[in-house]
């Protein structure tokens, strides 16, 4: 297992970069790495790994879902009104009808077994869309009317919906229609009656749930101080949180993952900079997450079972897309303030499918159920199509078919490289700098430039200062750069060359009157830069 594991994270990594280096997404490389790595290919991977793929991507798919909840608006979410909840119901709901009924006619399919394949079909996958609705949210795209929030919370309801109604169809194919229930009182109600019933529970309870995890977190964590450190935070909350799913498993009277998401949700109501740090831990731990849920879903896929029905599943998945869940798109936005462009970009924002595919495909066919193997078939295809179409078509479509708005930086993580000005002469206090400069990159994980302004002929004050910066920044990724010119002019021309996010400068004055003037240099730096600047004053004039 531990071979398998190296196998999976290494070549599951490397296989990703190359693949973003090549402008395709991450996922289709690691995906290709488990296909290979998979039975039906080299069959690298062990059949232990193999047997405990299923319980590997639900954590995956927890963590993703945290990431979710712990991204989402409120007040975006109340301003779209009941666009997020049509989302959840319309567009799946038609998707799984019109390719229940393309399953008529193309397979031959009774209604039930069509209906069945619709719903395995018509999920859509958080792996896919929630990283994807994420990034758009950090870079503003579709923010101002909370478009990926809408995208976000509807993918979540649609999968509770399609999960329910899959496994009441399945009972309903391998038990008869006779299965019925005795709730309190005497009242019995067959598995149809009481499919509202269970999809109200689910959600309701699911909510409640999360909030209940939510102020147990804030509790635990910014309280009571159990934790000394984000990683704890995460690893504590990652915990409660996998809890929530196995729990849903045991007793399926509420969804899991909806519990999950509902937790990162409450999280931000409730304690804002704890879900700041929480945030941060999970985007850590989906970075392995994703490798592990990626290339074990490639090998899952069956290959063999694609010949038969590759023609037949496209057009399955064309009707299923461009009929059925269009439908839907279309009224869940009916009434809404979404321009016709928005509401196209729920095609490629809304369509990708691959972990409730690959974790439910192959159950008709375990049980029995005739087309089974074409059902399995299909669910390979939607995952081998529209996992990697949906991951290259949101980045590429949004920024053509949103608009980019105000990102709010307290509910989703912004990915920014920091970089600091050390502007150093060759005075004493270019020590004080350096390590000003050192201390600020060090917390927040930036680099520095450090620049001198030639105003001596003298090299060796200038290697004396590199010198200097090489080992109060030997653990900062730095460079070092000299120009000649106007001081003030040059440190704020360089600094807006390389985007830096603060200058850091001393402040010269050894005279009582400089306490008012700060010194020439800096002055015009303070007056000029639309950078901010940080001074440092000579620790001994205070001594």
């Amino acid at each position: 297992m531990l071979e398998s594991f190296l196998l999976i994270l290494l070549i599951g990594f490397f296989v990703g970069q190359i693949a973003r280096r090549l402008k395709v997404p991450a996922l289709v490389g690691m995906i290709l790495v488990g296909i290979i790595l998979g039975p039906q290919v080299a069959d690298l991977i062990s059949p232990n790994v193999l047997a405990a793929s299923a319980p590997l991507r639900t954590i995956a798919v927890m963590v993703i879902l945290m990431k979710a909840g712990l991204g989402l608006d409120r007040e975006k979410l109340v301003q779209q009104g009941t666009v997020a909840l049509r989302l959840g119901f319309l567009p799946a709901a038609c998707e799984a009808v019109v390719i229940a009924i393309a399953a008529i006619w193309i397979f031959q399919f009774d209604f039930p077994t069509g209906l069945l394949l619709g719903c395995i079909i018509g999920a859509e996958s958080p792996a896919v869309i929630v990283p994807g609705m994420l990034r758009l949210k950090s870079l503003g795209w579709g923010v101002t009317k909370g478009i990926p929030d809408a995208i976000l919370t509807g993918s979540a309801l649609s999968d509770v919906l399609l999960l329910l109604v899959f496994s009441l169809l399945l009972n309903f194919l391998t038990q008869g229609a006779t299965s019925r229930v005795t709730l309190p009182f005497g009242i019995t109600l067959s598995a149809v009656q009481l499919l509202p019933l269970q999809i109200i529970c689910q959600i309701v309870l699911g909510v409640l749930l999360g909030l209940v995890t939510a102020q147990l977190l804030v509790l635990l964590l910014a309280k009571q101080n159990w934790t000394q450190n984000a990683v704890q935070d995460s690893l504590v909350a990652a915990s409660l949180a996998l809890l929530l799913v196995v729990l849903a498993e045991k007793f399926p009277f509420f969804s899991g993952y909806l519990a999950v998401m509902a937790t990162g949700f409450f999280l931000i109501e409730l304690d804002a900079p704890l879900a700041r740090r929480l945030r941060s831990g999970f985007d850590g731990l989906w970075v392995v997450a994703e490798i592990v849920l990626f290339v074990l879903l490639g090998a899952s896929i069956q290959l063999q079972v694609l010949e038969k029905t590759l023609l037949p599943g496209l057009v399955i998945l064309a009707i299923g897309t461009l009929i059925g869940r269009a439908l839907g798109w279309y009224l869940s936005t009916l009434g809404s303030n979404w321009k016709w462009r928005e509401r196209l970009f729920l095609l490629p924002g809304n369509s990708a499918k691959a972990t409730v595919q690959a974790a439910i495909g192959a159950i008709p066919l375990a049980q029995g159920i005739q087309g089974g193997e074409t059902i399995l078939a299909i669910a390979a295809l939607s995952i081998l199509v529209t996992a990697p179409l949906g991951a290259w078509a949101i980045p590429t479509f949004a920024p053509k078919l949103l608009e980019r708005g105000e990102v709010d930086p307290t509910k989703v993580a912004i990915a920014r490289r920091i970089v600091i000005l050390a502007a150093v002469d060759t005075s004493p206090l270019a020590s004080q700098v350096l390590t000003k400069a050192a201390d600020l990159a060090r917390r927040s994980d930036g680099e520095v430039i450090v620049l001198h302004v030639i105003r001596t002929t003298n090299p060796q004050e200038v290697e004396y200062l590199q010198e200097k910066s090489q080992r109060i920044l030997a653990d900062i990724r730095h460079k070092f750069i000299t120009v000649a010119g106007s001081v003030p002019e040059e440190i704020i021309r360089v600094a807006q060359d390389y985007r830096v996010a603060d200058i850091v400068m001393c402040k010269r004055g050894h005279q009582p009157w400089d306490e008012v003037l700060v010194g020439s240099v800096s002055q015009a730096v303070l007056e000029s830069s639309p950078i901010p600047v940080i001074l440092v004053e000579d620790e001994r004039i205070h001594k």
